[in-house]
């Protein structure tokens, strides 16, 4: 076993010299995260200040931006500043926080949209029954649990990855990733408990939700196919931007774990296109889902019309 060293902080070595391209990136990333922003900011203070979409599937919807902003922040400030920066070290300190704020967004999204296609299930299938399944006590206790449960799960995750001894620092990533502070470690006997937490995270936190969501939209298309035209439509209109919001964090996560666990298929991928990929879960989910949501739900447009000044007609 190599010696170990009580590192105080980390190298990011997903970073590379690119030259004056390193400002046009920051420029893209800089539009992309106001943009973010922006879009996420109005979304919630629209939400809010609208009593018409005081409802569980608007209040799951606020939730979701809100997390979305909560993510996003986790990355995008950081990785502007080490785009234009020679130095790309963190401490460990803040390494351990952004491995924190990251894995609990991840957690938290899968269970945002586990509760919001519970809620539509309940809507489609149970319509009558609704208003007294979905309480706002129970909404209320829904949210908590989304927000509560991942940033438990993320403490715990952390304090295991630190009490590790470690025998390198350097992270393969332009942030740090949870796996690969655990693959420093001296001894692979000393990540036995990490690696069984982590099997355990996986499946609570990924396939349970996928689970929920999976049941949800069998039962959902058992009842559209026996439905009249009008509601499958209606109920197509109002599962659409979740399934699109699902199949795009899925797909942003998948590339992901392929990054972080299978390296060597992917070291023929150029820098650039390597770093996209390995933030596309939280480059292009944050931005997607003000978009589907946004333009697809009616309530949503109709409110940022009466709300918004752009919406109200110049007198």
């Amino acid at each position: 076993m190599e010696n170990s060293t009580q590192f105080t902080s980390f190298i990011l070595a997903g970073y590379t010299d690119s030259g004056h391209l390193k400002y046009l990136y920051f420029i893209i990333i800089a539009v992309l995260y106001n943009s973010i922003v922006f879009a996420n900011t109005v979304l919630i203070v629209v939400i809010c200040m609208d009593r018409r979409l005081h409802e569980p599937m608007y209040l799951f919807l606020c939730s979701l931006f809100v997390n979305e902003l909560y993510g996003s922040t986790a990355l995008f400030p950081a990785l502007m500043t080490h785009l234009v920066s020679d130095a790309h070290s963190v401490s460990t300190v803040y390494c351990y926080l952004q491995i924190f704020c990251m894995y609990a967004y991840g957690s938290m999204e899968f269970c945002n949209l586990s509760a919001m296609s519970y809620d539509r299930y309940l809507a489609i299938c149970y319509p009558l029954q609704y208003n007294v399944i979905m309480t706002p006590k129970r909404v209320c206790i829904l949210i908590c649990v989304i927000w509560l449960y991942p940033f438990a799960k993320s403490i715990i995750l952390v304090f295991l990855t630190s009490r590790l001894q470690l025998c390198g620092n350097v992270i393969d990533k332009v942030y740090c990733d949870n796996y690969l502070v655990v693959k420093l470690a001296c001894s692979t006997l000393d990540t036995t408990v990490n690696n069984i937490y982590g099997l355990y995270s996986l499946v609570l936190s990924v396939a349970v939700p996928l689970i929920t969501i999976l049941f949800s939209y069998i039962k959902i298309l058992t009842i559209c196919l026996k439905s009249s035209i009008e509601t499958r439509q209606k109920a197509f209109s109002t599962c659409t931007p979740h399934l699109a919001s699902l199949l795009n964090f899925s797909f942003g996560c998948f590339l992901n774990l392929i990054q972080s666990r299978f390296d060597r298929p992917m070291r023929n991928v150029p820098t650039v296109l390597h770093t996209i990929l390995s933030v596309y879960f939280l480059m292009c989910q944050p931005l997607l889902n003000p978009i589907v949501y946004g333009v697809r739900m009616a309530k949503i447009r109709q409110a940022c019309k009466y709300i918004l000044p752009v919406g109200k007609p110049t007198p």
